[in-house]
């Protein structure tokens, strides 16, 4: 395969890797640790299997499996389907049928919801199960994941188109039904490669698979930290005593996690009894996050702290925070408030912020545009889906529906969705900043703001929050806190508190459910 094509082609990353770093340990889950070479004659065999036989789902939590099926797939040139773990069966059951599925890797916790969500399973040729036993499945061929892996059997994969699909991520559904992303080789592979290069990961770094595989703020460090030879170390399920200790076990040195989840790890009693000094860069995406939750991460971690932002829909990454080297220098508030931010454009795509009739919005840092992107990690557009795909491409641009400002310095900062903006009175008011400013109250956990139906002001601004353990605070107490901070037209007229905020599969607060 000439140069450039195997660059674009995910497989070769994990020849790459074994044939560079073979002796190296690759994955580390649990007590189970192989190194490379291992790795791709796993992956290999399970690559045979798969071959010819369509897309593949895989319904399993963070595990050796999952990245070893990540590159068998690319191997079997199979399209791989990733399945959000937290779906009911209907949900479950529609991605499988759109996505033309007939071969499931799975994990037995899930098979009580997978089985009711084939049904008869028309259609079905088998699950492969990563744990436990075969079972016996009436709706097709039931197999041992190990079994499989273990037979020894090598794929030779014929050269692949760069734009062929790779992989349909399905996405949350919070406009509807969900879609089906489609990634090509060449979206992963330049995202992967880029990526590696500009946080400067190598074989020396150990990567922390804490935030889920099947969402892409984690899922891309598949391809990056296998094609630099570094160490992938598991985590089934985010707790935050967990999440710290494997950090202290393993000697992480980066890793990429969702807001909630930060948020969680520095409130935890006793956090920094933890010994987190080989953590060297701590990346956080997948929402936005408060200038309070950003001082509390460098107090704990005392890392490098990077701020990304980024959809499914492209690979993900569309700007890092990564501060240049003249605001380092800034006082420590200051710093803090532009490392909250969304980040400056990332040199691998187009990115700019436009109003309504296409054009860039001054970069004044009130001005508030669309984020628009173009660029080899930009999806080709939605699964058998072109209506929507022509909707969300407007002259070769994706078009984010993001809101964002852009500061004199090239940051953005993300003001809020565009279908979550809260127009009362004829005001509009920016979830993103009333949160924030309620964040700063000390004895807030986490909070979620959402416009409610009001007959007078059209929307009212309802705040819905969880307080930390042990503390307490009142709707008065709160309305006090944010009158100092924000105008009056902000601050939430409903304060509903919860004991915890409902989340989305991959982590992220679920507005969806509030109010």
């Amino acid at each position: 395969m000439p140069p450039d094509l195997a660059a674009l082609d995910i497989w070769r990353f994990l020849e790459t890797a074994m044939l560079e770093h073979g002796s190296s340990v690759a994955v580390v889950d649990g007590e189970t640790r192989l190194d490379y070479a291992t790795m791709a004659a796993r992956a290999s065999s399970l690559a045979s299997f798969l071959s010819g036989q369509g897309p593949v789902a895989i319904l399993a939590p963070n595990s050796l499996p999952y990245v070893e099926t990540y590159f068998a797939a690319a191997g079997a040139r199979a399209v791989l389907v990733p399945v959000n773990t937290r779906l009911a069966p209907p949900e479950i059951a529609g991605i499988l049928e759109r996505s033309g599925a007939r071969i499931v890797v799975a994990s037995v916790e899930h098979e009580a919801r997978l089985e009711e969500a084939l049904g008869r399973g028309d259609g079905l040729r088998a699950v492969v199960w990563t744990d436990g036993e075969p079972k016996a499945w009436p709706a097709g061929g039931s197999l041992s994941y190990e079994q499989v892996v273990s037979s020894g059997r090598t794929v030779h994969p014929a050269p692949v188109d760069p734009d062929a699909p790779a992989h349909v991520y399905f996405t949350s559904g919070t406009t509807g039904r969900p879609k089906g992303v489609v990634l090509t080789h060449r979206n992963v592979c330049v995202h992967a490669r880029a990526a590696a290069e500009t946080l400067g990961i190598s074989s020396t770094d150990v990567w922390a698979h804490i935030a889920p595989m099947f969402h892409l703020a984690d899922a891309w460090a598949t391809f990056a930290v296998t094609l630099a030879g570094g160490r992938h170390a598991m985590l089934r399920r985010f707790d935050p005593a967990a999440a710290l200790s494997l950090f202290e076990r393993e000697r992480v040195t980066v890793t990429n996690l969702i807001p909630t989840m930060l948020n969680l790890m520095v409130k935890l009693d006793g956090a920094g009894s933890y010994d987190t000094r080989c953590l060297r860069l701590l990346l956080s995406g997948g929402a936005p996050i408060s200038p309070d939750l950003v001082g509390r991460i460098l107090d704990l971690f005392g890392c490098q702290y990077v701020q990304t932002y980024g959809m499914t829909e492209t690979s993900p990454y569309l700007t890092l925070g990564i501060l240049p080297g003249h605001l380092e220098a800034l006082p420590r508030p200051e710093r803090i408030r532009i490392m909250a931010r969304t980040g400056r454009p990332w040199s691998v795509v187009d990115l700019e912020v436009v109003d309504a009739h296409g054009v860039p919005v001054p970069r004044d840092g009130a001005t508030v545009g669309e984020i628009r992107a173009r660029g080899p990690t930009v999806t080709p557009g939605y699964l058998d889906d072109p209506e929507e795909t022509a909707r969300a491409f407007q002259d070769g641009w994706l078009m984010t529906g993001d809101l964002a400002v852009v500061h004199p310095d090239g940051f953005l900062d993300i003001v809020d969705r565009r279908k979550d903006v809260i127009i009362t009175g004829g005001e509009n008011v920016y979830s993103i900043e009333v949160e924030n400013a309620i964040y700063e109250h000390p004895a807030v956990l986490e909070a979620a703001v959402v416009g409610v139906p009001d007959d007078t002001w059209g929307e009212a601004v309802c705040a819905v929050v969880a307080l930390r353990e042990g503390c307490r605070a009142s709707e008065e107490d709160l309305t006090l806190h944010l009158r100092s901070r924000i105008a009056s037209y902000k601050v939430p007229r409903l304060v509903r508190f919860v004991d915890s905020l409902p989340r989305t599969g991959s982590g992220k607060i679920d507005k969806k459910k509030l109010c």
